[in-house]
């Protein structure tokens, strides 16, 4: 049981978010009064009809319902909307720079939208939370593995005019039988426009898939990375490198990834040398937002300064400018100060 002090004291405590989909932020409330707005049916006409699907036996099962609300979304301002919501709960979560994925193949190549439409309401939503809560960051355009190709390289051509406001860019969704040696070529042109890349690796996919994330795709974080644990000779590597993982407990759970939050294999991480760093995932589906996956780990005993330096990782890993990670380390020594440690 984690005392409220303790639960105020993470809510609080500085931190950034690498591993966020925004598409996932879509509480079950929006996405009906989405619904409702843009004249969209779904099979759920109720509150408690919907949040009774949240229910996950694996990956798949979750990305079932994730595309399925991800036809509500239909405007700019929609987009906004959405990208406000998740940025009022990270500031209550003490999230002060968000590096945040968006899924432009699923908006434009199946639900028929214009790219700009997506990505100008997002960037909007962004500003005003930046103006509102002080948090920067940028958007991951996510390659979505179980699409195909063509439809890849076509986002990336609607995306090269605006290469500049765009951080990076990402692989996700389904990943077994999608590996990375697939994705070669659109993450060698995106390396071209300037973009960090980051991929989705070794959630419900082999350690191998982490290796040709490195190798093939030349990603910088590898975004959950748990089956790295079956590989002794991978994981010395990313501990060597610094290679940051961006780990999600509570996703990790909920799709049973592992199926006791004390067979989470980031105290072994660490004991390792990993550079983990803890996020939330998809947090409307999942139970949680950031600082409850940092609860998450004091459950398992995990103390309260080795979350302290979890946050420290997280800056770190980020791509925020160094002046900016320097603002961030001050503000969580001031924190570290606050609280005794």
């Amino acid at each position: 049981m984690v005392d409220e002090y303790t639960r105020q004291a993470l809510a609080s405590m500085p931190k950034c978010e690498l591993h966020l989909h925004i598409e996932g932020t879509l509480e079950p409330q929006l996405a009906l009064t989405l619904a409702e707005r843009n004249g969209v049916a779904l099979p759920w006409t109720n509150i408690d009809e919907l949040k009774a699907q949240y229910e996950f036996e694996d990956l798949q099962s979750f990305l079932n319902l994730y595309y399925a609300l991800m036809k509500t979304l239909k405007t700019e301002e929609d987009f906004k909307d959405l990208m406000l919501a998740y940025l009022t709960r990270a500031n209550a979560n003490g999230v002060r720079h968000a590096e945040i994925f968006f899924d432009p193949q699923v908006h434009v190549c199946t639900n028929g939208l214009g790219f700009n439409t997506v990505l100008d309401g997002l960037l909007e939503g962004m500003a005003i939370g930046r103006e509102r809560f002080g948090i920067t960051g940028g958007l991951i355009l996510s390659i979505v593995r179980d699409m195909d190709i063509d439809s890849a390289n076509m986002i990336l051509d609607l995306a090269q005019p605006r290469k500049a406001e765009i951080l990076g860019i990402g692989l996700d969704s389904a990943e077994v039988g999608h590996p990375p040696a697939r994705f070669v070529d659109q993450f060698a042109r995106a390396r071209r426009f300037g973009w960090h890349c980051v991929a989705h690796a070794g959630e419900e996919g082999p350690a191998a898939y982490i290796r040709d994330a490195l190798d093939l795709l030349h990603a910088e974080r590898i975004d959950h990375g748990i089956h790295i644990q079956d590989d002794t000779e991978l994981l010395e590597r990313v501990a060597r490198d610094g290679v940051p993982l961006t780990c999600c407990p509570l996703s990790n759970l909920r799709l049973q990834v592992v199926h006791d939050m004390r067979e989470h294999p980031i105290p072994r991480f660490l004991d390792e040398g990993v550079m983990c760093t803890i996020n939330s995932d998809d947090p409307a589906y999942f139970g949680g937002y950031v600082a409850a996956n940092y609860t998450a780990l004091v459950s398992i005993g995990m103390s309260m300064e080795t979350l302290a330096a979890l946050a420290g990782n997280s800056i770190d890993a980020s791509f925020a400018p160094e002046a900016r990670k320097t603002q961030l380390h001050a503000e969580l020594a001031t924190w570290r100060t606050r609280h005794g440690l």
